[in-house]
């Protein structure tokens, strides 16, 4: 592969720091866009620029020479569509030729889950961009299942005996990082990153209960339960429907079927539920 100046977003988060720890175990020189320099990892090969994505003369700035980027969606909020557009517009305009999207399982117009209607508008506006592309669809992740249950160890939504196919953090990881190596041969495609198993939120539960020692279950609540619940928190309606509405799209059978992209991307078989909460060792 011809050699690219490459930009790398998000690597202060879980998901785009992973990303760019892999890259520079491989002597990959990178830029990190990040908000915060302060919170940027210290990796070799490695430069910084400052830029959120709502400022576009920063972004075009930070991106100035890089011919490929990725970019980790950003934080879920009322004006993020927004702000993806204005990045990939100040992409463009920064002389980015591919981008690499991390976008969302099912992604559509009319999705159940609320937010995956924002990642499909920030799809159709990198497919008018004139860029190449390539869209990573990451299912929920599978590192987040411990961080849905209450103090009490329950799992409460309006899920009922829906299968959710999610996947591994590192495994999403390591699926960008085959595609930042090689950009030209992923153009133009999509990956939707599944784990290798679809579950039920209650067999989640019963996975987290052996695997973590403590007591874990599932409780299918109501929509108006669902709603009621969450509403001491004060969130936004936005926010509000993207909570319930993970739940409700797990419910329709939206997010259940299965893929082999993490093994065609990989070489390697993605990480069970019990592998990431037993912190089993990633093989190649």
């Amino acid at each position: 592969m011809t050699a690219t100046r490459l930009a790398v977003t998000g690597s202060t988060g879980r998901l785009g720091g992973r990303v760019a720890r892999l890259l520079a175990d491989r002597d990959v020189e990178q830029r990190l866009v990040v908000r915060d320099p302060s919170r940027a990892p210290e990796l070799p090969g490695t430069t910084l620029a400052q830029a959120s994505y709502g400022d576009a003369q920063a972004v075009r700035r930070a991106l100035d020479g890089c011919t490929v980027a990725l970019m980790v969606s950003a934080s879920e909020s009322a004006t993020r569509v927004d702000e993806h557009r204005s990045f990939v517009d100040a992409a463009k305009a920064a002389g980015v030729r591919h981008l690499v999207y991390t976008s969302y399982y099912g992604a559509a117009a009319d999705a159940t889950f609320t937010l995956g209607r924002d990642h499909f508008a920030t799809e159709e506006h990198i497919r008018s961009s004139g860029m190449t592309w390539t869209f990573v669809r990451d299912s929920l992740y599978l590192d987040f299942f411990p961080l849905m249950a209450g103090e009490d160890g329950v799992i409460r939504g309006p899920a009922g005996d829906g299968r959710l196919a999610a996947v591994a953090l590192d495994d999403i990881a390591a699926a960008l990082v085959a595609v930042l190596l090689d950009p030209d041969s992923h153009a133009q495609q999509t990956y939707s990153l599944t784990g290798p198993a679809a579950l039920t939120l209650s067999e989640v539960a019963e996975t987290m209960a052996d695997c973590l020692d403590r007591p874990f279950s599932f409780r299918d609540e109501t929509l108006e339960e669902a709603y009621s619940s969450r509403a001491e928190y004060g969130a936004p309606d936005w926010q509000l429907e993207a909570w319930v509405s993970t739940y409700t799209a797990i419910a329709s059978g939206e997010l259940a079927a299965l893929t082999d992209d993490v093994e065609r991307l990989t070489g390697r078989t993605p990480r069970s539920l019990r592998d990431v909460l037993t912190g089993a060792a990633v093989t190649d």
